[in-house]
Formats: structure tokens, C-alpha cells, sequence
């Protein structure tokens, strides 16, 4: 993996006591839609963290939903992109953030937890999260599609 870097310790991971992914006895292999997914919940637990993936990653994951069925699953790891090794892993995560929030403090919180996460349940190292902000959420703006039960539709 370019930039990773090898922690020297048994198997990779920090604290990596009986963690090994490779050992004597055979290989351990966690796919990269996996990593993405545990980091993807991992960074929504985190107060501030309105929604995950930039614009276009939101509509087409909307789209990709209605046309498979969508599901949980396919929108935990939406915003979320992963580089998996043997033993270590580089996360890039794209986020909207609630409005008024202190965004290095968001940053670096959705950092601790992804890594923490991720590192727990997979023993593998995390060598970076990279977290893009890519919007704001404001307090007046509406999830919902449709506009309010009292305008006047624009086209009839």
C-alpha cells in the first residue's frame, strides 16, 4: 500500500497480542467493503456528523438504493473509501457537518473513533483518515424532497 507504513509489531496492529491477521497457521483476509463499512458507522456515531459522502456520492448511493432495494448495509459505507493491506489501513472519509460545530474538533473526534473502530474489530493498523468536509447543514435546510404542504406546486 503507497505511504503505509509497517508499525513493526506482531501482525500490525497496535497492542497486536494474539491479533494477528497472518500467522502460522494461516491468513486472515477482510475485505475493503468491510473496513469501509465499520469506519463508515464508526464516524456517524459522532455528534455533528450530519450525513456521509459528498453530493454526488449521496445521489448516486440515492439512486443505487431505489434501483437494488438499498438498505442499510449499502449506506453504511457511503462517503467512505478504503485502501486495505495485509496488516494496516488508509480510510478517506466525506462528511456533512451539522452547522455551528467546531469542524477540527468534529475532525479529529470522527478520527478516534474511526480508528478506534476499525483497529477493535479488525486488528489491522490504521495509518491515516483523511476526512473531507464537503458540506454544511443548516438548520433551515430540509432533508425531505418535497417542499411544504402549503406552496403552490410550480408546475401543473
Amino acid at each position: 500500500m503507497p505511504g503505509a507504513r509497517d508499525s513493526g509489531t506482531p501482525g500490525g496492529a497496535r497492542g497486536g497480542a494474539g491479533r494477528e491477521l497472518v500467522t502460522a497457521n494461516g491468513r486472515t483476509t477482510i475485505a475493503d467493503h468491510v473496513v469501509a463499512k465499520i469506519a463508515g458507522m464508526a464516524a456517524r456515531e459522532v455528534d455533528g456528523v450530519h450525513r456521509m459522502g459528498g453530493g454526488s456520492a449521496r445521489a448516486f448511493g440515492a439512486v443505487r438504493d431505489r434501483v437494488s432495494g438499498g438498505g442499510s448495509t449499502s449506506s453504511a459505507a457511503r462517503g467512505v473509501a478504503v485502501e486495505v493491506g495485509e496488516r494496516q489501513a488508509a480510510i478517506d472519509i466525506d462528511l456533512v457537518v451539522e452547522y455551528g460545530v467546531a469542524i477540527p474538533d468534529l475532525a479529529g473526534a470522527v478520527r478516534r473513533n474511526v480508528i478506534h473502530g476499525v483497529e477493535r474489530m479488525t486488528g489491522l493498523e490504521v495509518t491515516e483518515v483523511n476526512i473531507t468536509v464537503d458540506d454544511i447543514h443548516l438548520p433551515d435546510d430540509s432533508d425531505d424532497s418535497e417542499s411544504g404542504d402549503d406552496s403552490e406546486p410550480r408546475v401543473r
